[in-house]
């Protein structure tokens, strides 16, 4: 490996001048950042209109979010070796023209398969976004104001996942769905350019003499088959399915593979070595955990509301938004304070908020209204802030300068994976508890039940006064049981579905124990 260090022409040599657009900087990653969450969940909402526009099923027009979320997370843990092997600079902001560019194509896709390749080029570039913005600010702050660096960040890591869905439903309502892409290009423009004037490239980054392309053919098919598995399993009923079974062995064979070949070449394009770190190792860990309930929650609570309570996308987006000011808030708070504050404290704290939310949550009927979610939302958002910032510092509190861009690479890349099995766990449990709970109530709702007979007889009585003939009364009055019938097992599912990410986080926490320290980096002085 070349022992020259990347540094920019352009960079300024004192401690002051480094730091002097350290906001600026804040805001431009995190924009850019949020561009590629918002993105990542902003075409679900608009899925029935593209249905309708490019003459596509629902099996076809599913590989638009496929497609994406699988480039972006293959990569997720390349871009710490991209970023050194182009330059910092010039790779994030490349990244971002890429995903820019890409975002232009996608709206103006007239057909399906035009659209798909136009996402997976917009995942390949958003897939920097998030791993490159991390270890940009850990170097754009002194050491002791990392913590607020990271605070803006995750504010906007919290926040994307959420509104991409509302966003992409008012943009639908008011627009059409080409817009969902188009919105992104001024964004994008905007962030190359503050990309360009303001970052720089790493420090203390190596760059490699050699490409490792065994190793990116082998991390491909391990991340890709894995995240292919994770999105359509649930579809195809897991493992009854041939395609679901061998993209299960496919990952496997080639993430052993991976490790091997990583371990065992110079100059691997993932640096598992420094998994050593038994801090980074645990804060990974927890981090899958924490993408597990956070995007499982993300998922559950929109399908609640506008399945059950039969809300719009836009009064669902108007319920989330305090939790997410509150999210918000709490990172602000925990960021400005967090040489103070230990990550095995604040991290307890915030898994009890989060679990406390979660219960609340379980306890709503299908006649909750927005001020029995207020509450439960702002509980969540309160923990998710308690939670973010001190792990992620935490988690890279024992790494070397160099080694920051690997460490927030694999700190994401567990976090989405997480985040896709969340996803995948609890549409596989909904349905199933569903069922199971809907067979349970059917047992009590018999011909020879009298409560059932007088309860049928009450609704046919009500469709007979508004003018409907008695058969059809009959049959509609049935009808309707039936959908109450349904809709209870659905409550009593969301409920199990609740406390079920509730408990992931204060599962995970005992891994707290692993930690040397609590602390943000820099709390005990500087790590070269």
């Amino acid at each position: 490996m070349s022992t020259a260090i990347l540094q920019s022409s352009g960079m300024a040599t004192s401690t002051e001048d480094r730091y002097a657009h350290k906001y600026i900087i804040a805001a431009t990653v995190t924009m850019a950042a949020m561009l590629e969450l918002i993105d990542t969940s902003i075409v679900n909402v608009a899925i029935p209109h593209m249905m309708g526009n490019l003459g596509a099923t629902l099996d076809e027009i599913a590989w638009v979010s496929t497609a994406y979320i699988i480039a972006n997370v293959i990569v997720i843990p390349m871009s710490g070796w991209l970023s050194a092997y182009f330059g910092r600079k010039r790779y994030f902001t490349g990244s971002i023209l890429l995903f820019t560019v890409a975002s232009f194509f996608c709206g103006a896709s007239s057909s399906l398969l035009g659209l798909i390749f136009w996402r997976v080029i917009q995942g390949i570039g958003g897939g920097a976004l998030l791993s490159t913005a991390q270890a940009t600010l850990y170097e754009s702050f002194p050491p002791q104001e990392a913590g607020t660096g990271m605070a803006i960040f995750g504010v906007g890591v919290m926040v994307g996942p959420t509104l991409g869905p509302t966003l992409g439903g008012w943009i639908t309502d008011n627009y059409n769905w080409p817009w969902i892409f188009y919105i992104n290009v001024p964004l994008g423009i905007i962030a190359a350019i503050l990309t360009m004037t303001y970052i720089h490239d790493a420090e203390h980054q190596e760059r490699a003499d050699k490409i490792d392309y065994l190793g990116i053919v082998l991390l491909t098919l391990c991340v890709g088959s894995l995240q292919w598995m994770l999105e359509r399993g649930e579809r195809y009923d897991w493992w009854d399915s041939r395609l679901v079974t061998a993209l299960g062995v496919t990952a496997l064979l080639a993430g052993i593979a991976l490790i091997w070949r990583e371990l065992t070449t110079d100059e691997p394009v993932i640096n598992f070595r420094i998994l050593k770190s038994r801090q980074l190792t645990a804060g990974v860990s927890l981090g899958l955990l924490l993408g597990f309930a956070l995007y499982g929650s993300v998922f559950i609570l929109p399908v609640f509301l506008q399945q059950l309570l039969q809300m719009t996308a836009w009064q669902t987006g108007k319920i989330i938004l305090p939790g997410a000011i509150a999210s918000a808030i709490t990172m602000a708070v925990v960021g400005r304070n967090a040489m103070r504050l230990d990550a095995r404290y604040t991290v307890v704290a915030g898994a009890f908020l989060f679990f406390w939310s979660m219960l609340k949550l379980s306890h709503l009927t299908s006649a909750s209204g927005q001020q029995d979610l207020f509450w439960p939302l702002i509980l969540r958002g309160m923990g998710l802030g308690l939670i973010f910032v001190p792990l992620t510092n935490a988690t890279m509190a024992d790494l070397k300068m160099r080694d920051l861009a690997q460490g927030t690479g694999m700190f994401n890349l567990m976090r989405q994976l997480g985040g896709s099995l969340g996803i995948a766990v609890m549409a596989t449990l909904l349905a199933r508890f569903m069922s199971i709970e809907k067979s349970v109530l059917v047992e009590h709702v018999g011909a020879s039940d009298p409560e059932t007979l007088s309860r049928l007889s009450m609704i046919a009585r009500g469709l007979i006064a508004r003018g409907i003939n008695p058969m059809t009364a009959q049959q509609q009055a049935l009808a309707i049981l039936d959908r109450q019938v349904t809709v209870q097992s659905s409550m009593l599912a969301f409920s199990r579905i609740y406390l079920y990410s509730g408990l992931v986080l204060i599962f995970g926490l005992p891994l707290l124990l692993l930690f040397r320290t609590g602390r943000a980096r820099g709390s005990m002085g500087p790590v070269h």
